[in-house]
């Protein structure tokens, strides 16, 4: 089983590549008992090797999505990459800064937060089109692309208003609800997991929550191990096998 510690930066990124052609992935970390979160947020359960496999993941990304309760209670204030990712990002033709989206179906955002104030690129607002239209609407198009994708947000809806802007490699951050709701429509290709080694108990949200069960087999494609973290990544089965094992 290989060790992260002892894989370099450029090795981690060979692993982890999308393979060509729209590519969904999540990342999540997770307690051993099944919390997602420590007093509301997730930075707590990761050690040092989830929170770098976290930032180099964002390396590959056309945009990183997350749910407005996940914006809420992370922040996201700044850069999503450093300035070795910003260059190496130049280096293959992609952009310095991936783009960001944030799912809101009723934009309960302030348009003067510090994710507005301080986000290196001009964020895009994934909502429905009653609140596309609404006051809300009105003062946050100001900060950031208002984007209408349905009557309902659904993954399809998401999916779609990402293809117009050519983003392909969608990174998605959270929340439980995102990920319950792109199970449900089958349309995840990589979840990628750190098992934090925490016994947690209490009353914390599993990492994933929707209104149905489904039952989606993934494929596992790389185990890495750091300390008493493990990192897992499955794919979906189409996508297993297009890359080597580190």
């Amino acid at each position: 089983m290989p060790n992260q510690h002892a894989l370099t930066d450029a090795d981690l990124l060979a692993a982890y590549a999308p393979p060509s052609g729209p590519f969904v992935r999540f990342n999540f970390v997770s307690s051993l008992d099944g919390a997602a979160t420590v007093d509301g947020v997730s930075a707590a359960l990761g050690g040092e090797a989830d929170s770098r496999l976290f930032a180099l993941l964002r390396w590959h990304a056309d945009v990183v999505l997350i749910g407005a309760g996940t914006l809420r209670a992370e922040g996201y204030e700044g850069d999503l990459v450093d300035a070795a990712a910003r260059q190496w990002r130049a280096d293959r033709g992609l952009p310095a800064h991936p783009g960001i989206a944030v799912i809101s179906g009723e934009l309960q955002i302030e348009a003067d937060s510090d994710f507005f104030v301080h986000a290196p690129v001009r964020p895009v607002l994934l909502t429905t089109t009653a609140a596309a239209s609404s006051e809300r609407a009105e003062r946050l198009a100001e900060q950031a692309d208002i984007v209408a994708v349905g009557e309902t947000i659904t993954p399809a809806g998401i999916l779609a208003a990402c293809a117009d802007r050519s983003w392909q490699r969608i990174h998605a951050e959270g929340g439980p609800h995102v990920l319950g709701t792109f199970i449900d429509a089958d349309a995840v290709d990589s979840f990628c997991l750190t098992l934090a080694p925490w016994l947690t108990g209490g009353q914390a949200s599993r990492i994933a929550t929707s209104r149905d069960s489904s039952l989606r087999r993934l494929a596992l494609h790389q185990v890495l191990v750091d300390g008493d973290e493990l990192l897992l990544e499955y794919r979906r089965a189409s996508h297993e096998g297009a890359l080597p094992r580190p």
